[in-house]
């Protein structure tokens, strides 16, 4: 039977229910997909805190310095005024050699630098001018006599003398700012390129700006270092969940595709038959989908390939049966002595070739069904046009003596179902076939078509009876098997290769409907013949 040796289909579902949605706590509808998302956004969430929180402390840091170094400045400009550096009789005046002397006395703190100008910005002292630090870079080793000796790049002097420029510049520009009477704090280039905190406070006598002291502060390189310190153990972190991400990655991905792949080898490799692994088809996600999919897909490939097996073996155990009668009567022909055994010999080599054609042909139409039903696009079918066609056929090329099939169409209306009218036709006339080789000489196939509304999957009913012996109770299910060909007596034999039926049930369960078989019964209990009952899903909204 063409059922036996096709690929298994998932069951299918009735109309109107819907298989179960994943849930929707999956990101996209996939669980390693939202944990890919969590891993990445949680390292780079762990990185813009930290970078937020030191930046923060960066600047807090930077703040600070400048606010110390405006309390330092205040306290400066408070001793100039004690010193006398500022006057006011008879005008307000600025004493720059006071003012000198201040930076010799005053002790200006290890890496800061301090630098008072007067109302027309220009420096009048400086702190690194009037103690022992000498400002600057220690000068290179001596060269062995004779060493010729680099002429000095004019491209980089000039670099030099430009980038300088720039920092002369912005230690102008604040100082101006500051002689304007407000306090000025920025971070901005040394003359040696070293980044300083700089703060310019005004100088006042009263409410006169004489001058402006500059306070110079060059730690901020260790500030920034400290930072990038601070920000190691955000970046530790955030790479240690990188690497816990990888790792997880590796052993609920990465191992599990690889272990699926392997198996998939072994069966490639016909070292098994199915894939079978319980500890992945356990899981939730898509390893999981993907493990029992893997699994159903090699099982149904497994049980195919049994069917193919044993339709192989039936086919060979039916052909085997008409070629051992035709082998014997050919052996038997040269023997026989009269005409009368010679043509009953005849006869019976005709019947085995027709019944050996005909099996040959039902098995053929067996195997290439999948093929069509495949194939095929399903569309609206018109079952009242579809069986009005095919009793026609029939009462065209009806014979005397030969049962007659008849059909009556409802009244103005037509079921119409969905599936494929050429196999939904090979069906019918499959069933005919099979009623009128049990009708007797001049009998009737009856044809119903109809609805029942109490079945909400398969409401169409397509009903062909017979006038034939019945089947036998123990039969009704056992006539859908392959190569079933048990028959009444008084019935010819070899008219039926025993896969019409079960190619119908084939056919019907693949529009998703249902096939059976049942005697009919007179009142009084006596069978009156066989009835096959199809159902069918109909058309949503049409009425048959």
């Amino acid at each position: 039977m063409a059922s036996d040796t096709a690929i298994a289909k998932a069951d299918p579902l009735p109309p109107g229910e819907d298989r179960p949605r994943r849930g929707l706590t999956r990101f996209g509808g996939s669980r390693l997909g939202g944990l890919i998302l969590a891993l990445n956004l949680l390292s780079l969430l762990i990185l813009f805190v930290g970078a937020l929180l030191l930046n923060e402390w960066s600047r807090g840091l930077i703040e600070a310095r400048q606010e110390t170094l405006i309390a330092q400045g205040e306290i400066l400009v408070q001793v100039l005024a004690e010193r006398g550096v500022t006057q006011g009789e008879p005008q307000p005046t600025f004493n720059a050699i006071e003012a000198g002397k201040l930076f010799v006395d005053v002790i200006i703190p290890k890496g800061q630098r301090a630098r008072l100008f007067d109302i027309d910005a220009i420096p009048v002292a400086d702190s690194y001018l009037v103690t022992e630090a000498i400002p600057g870079r220690p000068l290179p080793p001596t060269l062995p006599a004779g060493t010729p000796v680099e002429a000095p790049d004019a491209a980089e002097r000039a670099r030099e003398e430009a980038d300088l420029g720039r920092v002369r510049a912005a230690l102008a520009e604040e100082v101006e700012r500051a002689l304007e009477g407000e306090t000025q704090a920025s971070l901005r280039r040394s003359e040696t390129g070293d980044r300083v905190v700089s703060v310019s406070i005004p100088v006042r006598h009263v409410q006169q700006v004489l001058g402006v002291l500059t306070l110079e502060a060059g730690d901020v390189n260790e500030t920034l270092d400290a930072q990038r310190r601070a920000l190691m153990p955000f970046a530790l972190v955030a790479l240690f969940v990188n690497l816990l991400g990888s790792l997880l990655m590796h052993l609920f991905v990465a191992r599990p595709v690889m272990r699926l792949s392997a198996a998939a080898d072994e069966v490639r490799m016909q070292r098994a038959r199915a894939i079978s692994l319980p500890d992945l088809e356990g899981r939730k996600d898509e390893i999981g989908d993907l493990a029992r999919s893997l699994e159903t897909m090699t099982e149904t490939l497994s049980d195919r390939m049994d069917a193919i097996e044993a339709f192989a073996a039936d086919v060979s155990h039916e052909i085997k049966n008409p070629l051992t009668s035709i082998r014997s009567a050919l052996e038997t022909l040269p023997l026989v002595k009269t005409d009368a055994q010679r043509e009953k010999l005849t006869v019976l080599l005709q019947q085995d070739v027709r019944r050996l054609d005909r099996l040959i042909t039902d098995i053929s139409n067996a195997s290439r069904l999948d093929a069509e039903l495949a194939r095929d696009r399903p569309r609206v079918v018109d079952l009242t046009l579809l069986l009005s066609e095919i009793v026609g056929v029939y009462a065209a090329g009806l014979k005397p003596g030969e049962p007659k099939v008849v059909f009556v169409a409802p009244d103005g209306q037509h079921a119409l179902v969905t599936g494929r009218d050429g196999p939904l036709g090979q069906v019918i006339r499959n069933l005919i076939d099979n009623a009128r080789s049990f009708s007797p000489p001049g009998g009737t196939v009856r044809i119903a078509l109809g609805r029942d509304d109490l079945d909400s999957v398969a409401p169409v009913r397509v009903v062909i009876d017979d006038d034939g012996p019945g089947i036998p109770p123990d039969n009704l299910e056992t006539v859908f098997d392959r190569f079933y060909t048990s028959r009444p007596k008084g019935t010819a034999f070899g008219a039926n290769s025993g896969l019409g039926l079960s190619i119908a049930r084939q056919i019907i369960e693949a529009h998703g409907g249902r096939v059976r078989a049942i005697n009919r019964a007179a009142t009084d209990g006596t069978v009156e013949g066989a009835r096959f009952e199809i159902a069918l899903p109909g058309v949503a909204g049409r009425r048959a």
